[in-house]
């Protein structure tokens, strides 16, 4: 996929699964379970052991069926290192306008985490494609609504606090996707391997996706 490819189906899904698995066995058998729940675009922090080789064999195994990025990343330096093992988008938790460049350069998708409307004007005029409101709890679907108003251009993602009953209040505030974490996959589900509960779940947040753009 190019770069626009991979935008729209970010925006298509409307749901950006954070994984923090122990293996990339467990990261492919989850990535089976939530893309048959209607999950396609998984973000692999790399606070994950092995990162890297995880995304590289993720990638491999699945081709343009599933997008896998790479998140928490902090630095240029990382982002050239994830993009090269495979990443087709990079997340971090916070702005760092080296990391955008380095994006730009090879034109992969890039969120970078932002809290304020001067943060994320900053991140949005730096390049970057999507901002990712983190922690979106602090002021949940207000805060998203608030933003948008005199911001309309800004394509907001809200990270942390993100479940089952905020999801549709997310999407109905201007969030153009959702980042979800523990609610949808977390190590208690994947040490027990109850892959039918991580379909079940990721078919329950598109559906509040859906429910939100109606």
């Amino acid at each position: 996929m190019n770069k626009t490819e991979k935008l729209h189906l970010i925006r298509q899904t409307g749901v950006i699964a954070i994984m923090r698995a122990q293996s990339s066995e467990q990261l492919i058998a989850a990535a089976d379970a939530i893309k048959a729940g209607g999950v396609k675009v998984i973000e692999v922090t790399m606070t994950t052991p092995g990162a890297l080789d995880v995304i590289a064999q993720a990638t491999k195994r699945y081709g343009e069926e599933v997008l896998f990025g790479a998140g928490t990343v902090l630095d240029a330096e990382t982002a050239r290192a994830a993009i090269l093992a495979g990443a087709g988008f990079i997340v971090a938790p916070t702005f760092n306008p080296q990391m955008v460049a380095m994006c730009r350069r090879y034109s992969v998708p890039v969120i970078p985490g932002c809290f304020t409307p001067t943060e994320m004007l900053a991140a949005w005029e730096a390049g970057a494609d999507m901002v990712k409101l983190f922690p979106a709890s602090v002021g949940g679907p207000a805060l998203v609504k608030a933003i948008r108003a005199p911001l309309p251009q800004l394509e907001i993602v809200p990270v942390g606090g993100v479940n089952l009953d905020t999801a549709a209040a997310f999407i109905r505030s201007g969030a153009v996707a959702l980042g979800v974490g523990g609610s949808l996959i977390n190590q208690a589900l994947l040490e027990r391997s109850d892959m039918a509960e991580l379909t079940r779940r990721a078919a329950a947040f598109i559906a509040a996706v859906q429910e939100g753009r109606r």
